[in-house]
């Protein structure tokens, strides 16, 4: 059961290991009734437990969490007085909202999304990711539909993924610098998926890893829900601290290392070759498992696409890498086609763990993405003009509404980091939300609990009349005459 699984409303009740199971480490290590109040109102303004459901008897939730029975009750009682679970006598105590209180996490997303939001279905600044070239994904379906029967007529089913994709996302890596076998690709369904696969074999509850901070905030709730203990990197306007890193490692020596060398999510960051030769070299000294996630690299904006991180180690000094990769970012996120690259004895490992998972990946997706990858650098022009011609939008609507807010420029991704000037970022988005804007906020991102306060990721992946009325919006919340304070921590979805 993944960390951001929801408990859908038709469940109609959540058992109590698997309550436990959604519930953050930090509140199952000390598990007071404060926060472990604060931690379920968040599973459900976050979507992870849907409205109406039941949760578990004190007793039962007691004895899943480590907890006395009074810290649970103290628990209920809390949520009881802020509108957030109803109970009756004899029927259990159930999910609610207070009146007049919008989710914000995966429920927002069903409205951000169209989805049952009626006029008007807010402005998603959630999501850095772009919808999907239609004239390539045209051109995909044409290509793929004469060569789906022939394919409908076996099992389906691939568990490296189809052999023509895994040749062509080797192919790619090859072309880029990085000489790779299709024995070295694992087609998986995105990088999420991907990451969650390699945490799964390397990984242990109680392992250290070592990660960016602040970092992809879907990975840190794969690393926290894996249990693992999480040190970090810091990665400033400037880039990465690697005296730090470093230091870090050969203190620590973390199991496994992520990072997002390429247009950083979410400071933008491009991390030097003299850095990427260091970072190397350190997590081999360290025996540490070093995962790159390359999803956003192609995503190159002011400057070339880098080549692979794996290409600048010297022959046979990257065998400690794993690469991670999708076409969520480049193409589309509904099309859930993603890999991993490692050495072929490791993707034979993470496969046996991917067949556990889901058997397979479907083959729709798959043969839809083979032109996609071969039609890559035909087709991505225009989407990264598209995508500076939106920046340039974002800027001016910053710049417009919002002259007191910074950013440092960067030389691709799809979203800026911003510095608000005060820890606000939880307040601001709640309060954006109420108006249909739905943000990441700063605090999403970091590894330690309330950093980057100030901070809010803007994407600009939305057409440019969306990304100015979502800045005025948010100008509007933030300028309102009453004044922002810190929220309770609340990790609300984003991508």
């Amino acid at each position: 059961m993944g960390y951001g699984r929801v408990v859908h409303t038709a469940d109609r009740i959540i058992g109590s290991r698997q309550l436990a199971a959604l519930l953050p480490a930090e509140v199952l290590a000390r598990p007071g009734y404060r926060a472990l109040a604060d931690a379920l109102r968040t599973l459900v303004l976050d979507g992870r437990v849907a409205l109406h459901v039941r949760l578990p008897a004190e007793r039962e939730l007691a004895e899943a969490v480590g907890a006395s029975r009074a810290t649970v009750t103290g628990a209920y009682d809390l949520l009881r007085e802020s509108g957030y679970v109803r109970s009756r006598r004899g029927s259990g105590t159930w999910t609610e909202l207070p009146d007049g209180h919008a989710p914000v996490g995966a429920h927002a997303l069903l409205g951000a999304g169209g989805q049952g939001a009626g006029d008007d279905p807010g402005i998603d600044l959630a999501i850095a990711a772009m919808g999907a070239p239609e004239d390539a994904l045209t051109d995909a379906l044409a290509w793929a539909a004469p060569r789906l029967p022939a394919l409908a007529r076996t099992p389906g089913y691939h568990p490296f993924g189809l052999p023509d994709l895994r040749a062509a996302v080797a192919e790619r890596f090859t072309r880029r610098g990085l000489p790779t076998r299709p024995e070295q690709i694992l087609v998986t369904a995105g990088a999420q998926q991907a990451f969650s696969l390699v945490v799964s074999l390397l990984c242990r509850p109680g392992d250290r890893v070592l990660t960016e901070s602040p970092t992809y905030a879907n990975a840190l709730d794969a690393l926290r829900h894996a249990r693992l203990r999480t040190g970090s990197i810091a990665v400033s306007d400037a880039g990465w601290d690697m005296e730090i890193a470093e230091s870090t490692l050969r203190q620590t020596v973390p199991r496994l290392a992520y990072t997002i060398p390429d247009f950083q999510n979410p400071t933008g960051a491009l991390m030097p070759p003299e850095q990427r030769l260091r970072l190397l070299a350190a997590t081999r000294a360290t025996g540490t498992w070093l995962v790159v996630d390359e999803t956003i690299a192609d995503i190159a904006l002011d400057v070339p696409a880098p080549p692979p991180f794996a290409s600048l180690a010297p022959r046979g000094g990257a065998d400690h890498v794993i690469t991670i990769g999708s076409l969520s970012k480049t193409h589309w996120g509904g099309l859930r086609a993603g890999w991993i690259r490692a050495t072929a004895k490791m993707v034979t490992e993470l496969t046996a763990v991917k067949v556990a998972a889901d058997m397979t990946c479907s083959v729709l997706d798959q043969l839809l993405a083979l032109p996609l990858i071969a039609g890559l650098d035909r087709s991505l022009p225009a989407r990264l003009a598209q995508l500076r011609i939106q920046r340039e939008a974002l800027v001016r609507s910053l710049q417009r509404h919002t002259p007191e807010w910074s950013w440092q420029p960067q030389p691709g991704g799809l979203s800026l980091w911003v510095d608000l000037g005060e820890p606000v970022s939880s307040a601001l988005s709640e309060r954006a939300a109420a108006a249909g804007v739905h943000i990441g906020r700063g605090a999403r991102f970091g590894v330690d609990p309330g950093t980057f306060e100030h901070r809010l990721r803007i994407p600009y992946t939305l057409p440019a009349d969306r990304l100015d009325e979502g800045v005025r919006r948010l100008a509007s919340a933030f300028h309102d005459g009453i004044p922002l304070t810190p929220a309770v921590d609340r990790p609300h979805w984003v991508a």
